[in-house]
């Protein structure tokens, strides 16, 4: 009878749905704050880019040189989206596809 009431139990508990909660290590505060702040230093330097490139187009166009700041624009574009977006697209990497 204990073997069959083991047996019961056992499938019992195999049969219960597992909840998986994920929790931040300790410590983890600190890292999200130099993200952050490695974030706002990358959206500096995005904006400077465009300031700089902003310059540089009259300036080249000014002066009848060839005209490479769009290029910059470009560059200075796709980072900002790139860097924006950096946490939907490790979201759905790592979830494998997220939703």
């Amino acid at each position: 009878m204990t073997m069959l009431r083991v047996a019961a139990e056992a499938t019992t508990v195999l049969a219960l749905e597992i909840t998986i909660t994920p929790h931040s290590p300790p410590g983890a505060d600190r890292l999200v704050n130099l993200v952050n702040y490695l974030s706002w230093i990358v959206m500096l330097a995005g904006i400077a880019s465009l300031i700089y490139a902003g310059g540089k187009f009259g300036w080249e166009r000014f002066h009848g040189g060839a005209i490479e700041s769009p290029k910059i624009i470009l560059g200075a574009l796709v980072g900002g989206i790139i860097a924006t977006s950096a946490g939907s697209i490790m979201n759905a990497v790592v979830t494998g596809g997220g939703g």
